[in-house]
């Protein structure tokens, strides 16, 4: 794999350039034919920010992430636990096309044989619930100590139906059809 550095407003010093280069070839174990891929990588630092961002270009991948912290070490991890989940994903995505397996839709397994043989897909319920009237903050709440993904409930200040789920990055979501 290539691997390309370019520094910007700061130079680095050679345990910052072994230690970035040692991190990311890690990453060539992932990629299908790591002879092809190019790695670009991009520090900079900017008053208290440290920032990288990096773009791997192989065969069938274009993949590209980006992170900030305030050490640069911490930075390139960050950034590396980020593409490297990339990578992973874009390879098993890659696996399971090739095998034609089930793939997983909101709650709903699609076989691609069904689909092969010209059967269709069966819905199967799974809960029956009454949405109960709530604020949104108490929903929050409730999603909470549910521990579930989300939740349908009843705005009771809109008197709609709406569902609060949880997003990756912690914050809960709110969608409100506004009908």
């Amino acid at each position: 794999m290539n691997m390309n550095f370019n520094f910007k407003n700061f130079d680095p010093s050679d345990h910052l350039r072994e230690y970035a280069k040692g991190r990311f070839s890690k990453i060539a174990k992932y990629i299908p034919n790591p002879a092809n891929a190019d790695l670009q990588v991009n520090l900079e630092v900017e008053k208290f920010r440290h920032r990288a961002d990096v773009v791997l270009t192989g065969d069938t991948l274009h993949l590209s992430a980006n992170e900030e912290s305030e050490d640069m070490y911490s930075t390139v991890d960050l950034l590396l636990d980020k593409l490297e989940a990339q990578v992973r994903r874009a390879c098993d995505k890659g696996k399971s096309k090739r095998k034609g397996g089930n793939t997983r839709l909101d709650g709903i397994n699609v076989s691609h044989q069904n689909e092969l043989k010209g059967q269709k897909p069966a819905i199967v319920p799974s809960d029956r619930f009454s949405a109960k009237p709530m604020l949104v903050d108490e929903a929050g709440m409730q999603l909470d100590t549910l521990g579930d993904n989300f939740l349908v409930f009843l705005n009771a200040e809109t008197e709609r139906v709406n569902v609060i789920y949880h997003r990756k990055n912690g914050d809960f979501g709110l969608i409100d059809p506004g009908i």
